[in-house]
C-alpha cells in the first residue's frame, strides 16, 4: 500500500506537470467548426449541419444511417474528452488514466460488471437499431481518425485513440443506467459499519419510515478510492429532475406544453448537449447525453417527452456470507496501470451476483452480492429511438415497454392535447413489507423470479386538472396498474414532496398557462415546507435578544417566506441556525444520513419536536449568536451559497485553478423547484448537485422549443462555447431550437457540409486497440 501511494504520488506529479504545460488558447466558434473532419465519411449522401451561435446543431440527412453517422461525429466534436473518460470509467479503466491510485477504483467498478448483459443485448438488437448504433459509432470513429487534434484530456490523462465498437457504446449506456440505490448504499454502508447493530437498525427503520428518532453517535468516513469511485458513479446516475406536462385545455395557446429540468452533479462540460435533426424516419430536437445516440428529453412533430428518476429499487444487496466456498467462482481481470506494471485482480462471483463488498465502493464486513436488473438484457436505446418516432400516447407507452434500467418517470404531451405519465422500468415484484436492513438475506431475493414491466405498473393519462407533474416523488401505486401486477413497493427512498407540491401550487394558480408560466416554475426558489421548521426554531428563540445582531437575525427569520433567492438574507439565516441547532443537540452526525435520502429537514423537524424543550432552547440561543455574526458578515444567501463550476481537472492541486470558473451566487436550495443542492452547514459552500439544463416546448408551434445549459455546448477547453450559456442561465433565458429544417436553415448562421467517401477511397486504417479487460 505504501509503495502504491508513493508510486501514485509520482504519477500524480506527472499529471500536475502535464496540467501546467497544457496550453488553453481561446478558440472561436468558427475555428472550432473549421476543425470538423468533413470529407470521406461513411455516408451515402451529403449531410448538412446548421449551427446556432451557441454551437447547437441541426442536422439534415437523406437517410437514417447517414444521420446516425453525423450525430456520432457531432458528439465526438463537442464532447470527445468527456465521452472518453466515461468510456474508461464504464470499463473500470481509471488506473490507465491516473496510475496506481486508480487500481482499487477499477476493482469496484469492475465488480459492478455493468457490461454483463451487453453480449446478449447486442445479439438481440433489431436490424434498424443495430444499423443506427453502428452508424453513430462510425461517426465517433471518423472523428478519432481524422480530427486535426484531440481534446486536451488526451494529453493530460495519457489517453490513446481507440476505435469504438457497438459493444463499447452499449456498455457506456449501461454505465449511464446505474441504479440510484447504489449511491444510497455507498453512502450508508460506512454509517452502518460504525454503528452498534441496534442503533443502526433504529436509524434504518427511521430512514425508511420516519420512526422514532434514535440517540446515536455514528460517523461516516471513507478512503480516497471510495470517494473517487463514488464521484464516477454519481456522474453516471440519474438521481433527480422535474418534468411537467400541461394539456391543451389548460394552455393559453390551445396546445399542450412540456417543461423539464434534469438534476445531476454540476460541472463542466455540462452533462447534456442540445441537438436537432431530420431524416426520413426522425425529426426531433432535444437534450442528449454525450456519447449516447438518442434524445432523452425533447420532442418530434407529434409529441414531446420528459423524464425524471423514478427512484425505483432496481437492485438489491444480498448477504452471501453464509454460502459455502464452493458456490463462489473467480473472475480474473487485468488492470493496466499508467506508469507501471499491469495488475491481476480476482473478482468473486456468487450465484446471486458479483461480490461487490470485495471493493472499496461497497466494502463491508459480510460478503455481499449485487442483484441488478441491468445484468439482464434489455434495449433502452431501441426504446428511446421508438419514442422519437412515436405519434401518440399509445405509441409512447408501447415504445417504453422495453425500457428496463434505470427506472424513469416518463412524461408525455401530445399535439392532440393529451398528457400522460408512464413508469419506464422493469422491477422485481418485491414483498410488501419494508426490508429489515440495507443488506437482505438470500431467501429475501426470491422476488427476482417475477419481474414486472412498465405496461403493468401504475400510469396516468388525461388527469382531470390537465396537468402532470413528476419530481422524484412516490408514485401513486393505486392508479392505472394492470390487474395482474398486484401491489408491491416500487422503491423505498423518494424525494420529499416539496418540489411536486410547489409546482402544483404554481400551476394551480392560473386557469390557463403560458410558456412564460413554465419558465417561472423552472426558476422558482420558494420552499413553503421549510416554514414549519423555521417556526419551531423561532418558538424557542429568546423573546428579547440581548444583542442587536441576534435581534436582527430573529426579525429576518420571522419575515422569511421560504425563498432561497440569492439576493435575500432569509435562507442564509435559516440554514445557519438549522446547522447550529443540529450540532448543539448532537444531531450533526445524523445530518449526513438524513441528507443521503433527501429528507434532512423533515427528519430534523421530528428530532427537534421530540427534544427536551430546555435543551432545544439552549441550542437555539447558542446557534443564534454564532449565526448572527455570519449573517452580518455575508448578508445574503448568494454570498454563502455559490456555483463553483469546474472541469474535472479543477480538482488537481496547484494547477486546478486554471480549470475553474470564477464562483458566482446561486439561487435555490435542497428542496426548491430550482434545485441547487448543498450540505446543511454553517460554512460557505458550492452547489454540489442540481438543475443543470432546461427544456420547454409548445406543441402548437413546431419551432417553439427552448433550451439552456448551465455551462455550454462545447466541451473543448478554451472554446468560445465552453461556458457561454452561463449568463443566459443566470438571466433566466433560453436559446430556441426549431424542429423544422427550413427554420434552422434560415436562423442558424454556421453551416457544415459532410461529404461521403468516394468509391475509390479506402476506409481509414483502424487504430490498434489494446486487448479489452473483459
Amino acid at each position: 500500500m505504501v509503495a502504491d501511494l508513493l508510486w501514485g504520488g509520482g504519477v500524480a506529479a506527472a499529471l500536475l506537470a502535464k496540467g501546467l504545460c497544457q496550453r488553453l488558447p481561446a478558440v472561436s466558434t468558427e475555428e472550432r467548426l473549421a476543425s470538423l473532419p468533413t470529407r470521406g465519411l461513411p455516408i451515402t449522401h451529403p449531410v448538412t449541419i446548421h449551427w446556432n451561435k451557441y454551437q447547437a446543431p441541426f442536422i439534415e440527412a437523406e437517410t437514417d444511417e447517414d444521420l446516425a453517422v453525423a450525430l456520432g461525429l457531432v458528439h465526438a466534436h463537442l464532447r470527445l474528452g468527456q465521452i472518453e473518460i466515461m468510456r474508461r470509467a464504464a470499463f473500470g479503466r481509471v488506473a490507465e488514466m491516473i496510475g496506481p491510485l486508480g487500481v482499487e477504483i477499477d476493482r469496484s467498478l469492475r465488480l459492478l460488471d455493468v457490461g454483463r448483459a451487453v453480449p446478449k443485448i447486442a445479439a438481440a438488437l433489431a436490424p434498424d437499431n443495430r444499423r443506427w448504433i453502428e452508424g453513430f459509432v462510425a461517426g465517433l470513429n471518423h472523428y478519432l481518425s481524422h480530427a486535426p487534434s484531440l481534446p486536451p484530456e488526451f494529453a493530460v490523462l495519457g489517453l490513446k485513440p481507440e476505435p469504438w465498437t457497438l459493444e463499447d457504446l452499449l456498455t457506456l449506456m449501461r454505465f449511464n443506467s446505474a441504479d440510484i440505490s447504489w449511491l444510497i448504499w455507498v453512502r450508508l454502508l460506512p454509517v452502518r459499519a460504525r454503528m452498534p447493530q441496534g442503533d443502526w437498525r433504529q436509524l434504518w427503520l427511521r430512514l425508511l419510515a420516519g420512526g422514532a428518532p434514535p440517540s446515536l453517535a455514528g460517523a461516516t468516513s471513507g478512503r480516497m478510492e471510495r470517494a473517487m469511485a463514488e464521484t464516477a458513479l454519481a456522474a453516471a446516475t440519474r438521481s433527480g429532475s422535474n418534468s411537467l406536462a400541461v394539456a391543451a385545455g389548460r394552455s393559453s395557446n390551445g396546445g399542450a406544453m412540456i417543461a423539464s429540468d434534469p438534476h445531476l452533479p454540476l460541472g463542466l462540460p455540462n452533462p447534456w448537449l442540445a441537438a436537432g435533426f431530420k431524416s426520413p424516419s426522425y425529426n426531433a430536437v432535444g437534450l442528449m447525453m454525450p456519447g449516447l445516440p438518442f434524445v432523452a428529453l425533447g420532442r418530434n412533430p407529434w409529441m414531446a417527452w420528459g423524464g425524471t428518476s423514478l427512484h425505483a429499487q432496481g437492485s438489491d444487496l444480498v448477504d452471501v456470507s453464509g454460502l459455502p466456498a464452493t458456490e463462489f467462482r473467480d473472475r480474473p481481470v487485468t488492470v493496466r496501470v499508467r506508469g507501471g506494471r499491469p495488475r491481476r485482480l480476482r473478482l468473486r462471483e456468487s450465484p446471486l451476483g458479483p461480490v461487490v463488498s470485495d471493493g472499496p465502493l461497497m466494502a463491508n464486513s459480510q460478503a455481499t452480492a449485487l442483484r441488478w436488473m441491468g445484468h439482464r438484457p434489455s434495449d433502452e436505446i431501441g426504446a428511446m429511438m421508438a419514442v422519437a418516432r412515436a405519434r401518440d400516447w399509445d405509441g409512447f407507452r408501447t415504445a417504453l415497454s422495453g425500457f428496463a434500467v434505470s427506472g424513469l418517470n416518463m412524461v408525455y404531451a401530445g399535439s392532440d392535447g393529451r398528457v400522460g405519465h408512464f413508469l419506464a422500468a422493469h422491477l422485481p415484484r418485491r414483498r410488501a413489507e419494508r426490508p429489515a436492513d440495507l443488506i437482505i438475506p438470500p431467501d429475501a431475493a426470491d422476488h427476482w423470479h417475477d419481474v414486472v414491466d412498465g405496461q403493468r405498473l401504475p400510469m396516468r393519462v388525461d388527469p382531470a386538472d390537465g396537468v402532470i407533474v413528476s419530481a422524484n416523488d412516490a408514485p401513486d401505486t393505486a392508479q392505472g396498474a394492470a390487474p395482474d401486477a398486484g401491489a408491491f413497493p416500487i422503491g423505498f427512498f423518494f424525494a420529499p414532496p416539496d418540489r411536486v407540491t410547489r409546482i402544483q401550487q404554481l400551476l394551480g394558480a392560473h386557469a390557463l398557462l403560458s410558456s412564460q408560466d413554465l419558465q417561472r416554475v423552472q426558476g422558482d426558489v420558494v420552499v413553503p415546507g421549510a416554514l414549519a421548521l423555521r417556526d419551531l426554531l423561532l418558538a424557542h428563540a429568546p423573546q428579547a435578544p440581548a444583542h442587536q445582531s441576534v435581534h436582527a437575525l430573529v426579525d429576518t427569520l420571522r419575515q422569511w417566506d421560504g425563498s432561497y433567492d440569492q439576493r435575500q438574507p432569509g435562507a442564509l439565516a435559516f440554514e445557519l441556525v438549522l446547522a447550529g441547532v443540529a450540532r448543539e443537540l448532537g444531531r450533526a452526525r445524523l445530518v449526513k444520513p438524513y441528507q443521503i435520502i433527501w429528507h434532512a429537514q423533515s427528519l430534523l423537524l421530528e428530532d427537534f419536536q421530540r427534544a427536551d424543550p430546555a435543551a432545544l432552547r439552549r441550542g437555539v440561543e447558542r446557534s443564534l449568536t454564532r449565526a448572527a455574526r455570519t449573517l452580518a458578515r455575508l448578508g445574503t444567501w448568494g454570498r454563502f451559497h455559490q456555483f463553483r463550476l469546474q472541469h474535472p481537472f479543477g480538482r488537481l492541486p496547484l494547477v486546478g485553478r486554471r480549470f475553474r470558473l470564477p464562483p458566482f451566487p446561486a439561487d435555490g436550495g435542497n428542496n426548491s423547484v430550482y434545485k441547487a443542492g448543498h450540505a446543511i452547514s454553517d460554512k460557505p459552500h458550492g452547489v454540489s448537485f442540481g438543475s443543470c439544463a432546461r427544456h420547454i416546448s409548445e406543441l402548437k408551434d413546431a419551432d417553439a422549443n427552448r433550451f439552456v445549459l448551465l455551462g455550454g455546448q462545447d466541451g473543448w477547453l478554451g472554446s468560445a462555447n465552453y461556458a457561454d450559456q452561463i449568463d443566459l442561465w443566470r438571466q433566466g433565458g433560453y436559446m430556441t431550437l426549431p424542429l423544422r429544417p427550413e427554420t434552422a436553415r434560415a436562423a442558424f448562421p454556421h453551416k457544415t457540409y459532410l461529404r461521403p467517401r468516394s468509391p475509390d477511397e479506402a476506409p481509414s486504417a483502424a487504430t490498434r486497440r489494446p486487448d479489452r479487460p473483459f
